[in-house]
């Protein structure tokens, strides 16, 4: 039997001296023997061409823009290069395991007709120490109901878990949303919705986190006007379940804002970004006290404190 071709894309940038030698590291070690790696360096300024090159793997091939182009734009890059039937995306920080492929494709019986095919996922610090086990519990289930799963925190959607029928992908237009801040999740969703899923219940890669960054409130808005596409979207390829996704959908992207709000610096324009996403999601939902007070100075300040005297990350809660 001859095995499925599978393009690995890593989009890059800067990591040089970083993470990208253990994500390509982790790509290369697949017990899946027919693979394709396409590395593209988004102009880097550091020593990512000598890194990709000193592998010296006849399956990586690799490109590097000069100038360099949008981060959007290069994640269909990689796409527009693959030369397999399944499309993996992984992210120059994150990390597969290494039967990742060789599981995902038994669990679909090598076949190459289905829409993408899912595992689990554990979150992964800078240091690459395990915060969460996020295993994938939603096989059997209807489109409708991976929706409200996803919604409802029972899954996660992350690139580096999901693997997609390539030709399906480029069909859709690959990975694109109004601000593509949401275009994974869109993606996925779209090509779920046109060829079905395989579901693997086992967590088999890393996603990276680095921790909280300040926000702006031009960066809320769009994601609120992304948060407000996709869930229309989610409703449309679900009709059947239209009700429960706008309802649990309203107050997910509602909350999930308001937490980014949290994280703008500036305490006037902060609350003008909780006001914003309040009206945004028709006025039924406040943010949780809690959250207010986690952005204010004094918090933020004895967390702080807190941290370097403990010996924890800068990220940690």
């Amino acid at each position: 039997m001859t095995l499925p071709l599978v393009t690995i894309g890593i989009p890059t940038f800067n990591r040089a001296s970083g993470y990208l030698r253990e994500t390509l590291e982790s790509a290369l070690a697949q017990t899946y023997p027919n693979l394709d790696i396409v590395v593209a360096d988004n102009c880097s300024p550091d020593d990512t061409t000598a890194v990709v090159k000193s592998y010296n793997d006849a399956r990586v091939r690799y490109f590097r823009h000069d100038p360099g182009t949008k981060p959007n734009d290069n994640f269909n890059f990689c796409l527009s290069q693959a030369r397999g039937e399944f499309f993996l995306l992984l992210h120059d920080d994150d990390l597969i395991d290494h039967d990742f492929i060789e599981t995902c494709l038994g669990k679909a019986a090598l076949r190459t007709d289905v829409g993408v095919i899912r595992a689990g996922v554990r979150d992964i610090d800078a240091n690459g120490n395990v915060i969460n086990e996020g295993r994938n519990d939603v096989e059997g289930t209807s489109t409708g109901d991976l929706f409200l799963a996803w919604l409802e925190g029972r899954t996660s959607q992350y690139l580096c878990g999901t693997m997609f029928n390539t030709s399906e992908l480029r069909s859709i237009g690959g990975f694109r949303s109004r601000h593509n801040l949401f275009q994974d999740v869109m993606a996925t969703f779209r090509v779920v919705a046109r060829r079905g899923r395989v579901e693997l219940p086992a967590v088999k890669a890393s996603a990276r986190k680095h921790g909280g960054k300040w926000a702006h409130t031009s960066h809320v808005q769009k994601w609120c006007e992304d948060s407000a596409d996709l869930l229309e979207l989610m409703c449309e390829l679900a009709p059947d379940r239209t009700s429960a996704i706008r309802e649990r959908g309203q107050r997910f992207f509602a909350t999930s804002n308001f937490r980014r709000a949290s994280n703008i610096r500036s305490p006037f324009r902060r609350f003008s970004a909780y006001a914003f996403v309040y009206q945004f999601f028709g006025a039924r939902y406040l943010p949780p006290a809690r959250m207010v007070l986690r952005s204010t100075a004094l918090y933020r300040g004895l967390r702080q404190a807190k941290r370097k005297l403990l010996g924890l990350p800068a990220w940690a809660d």
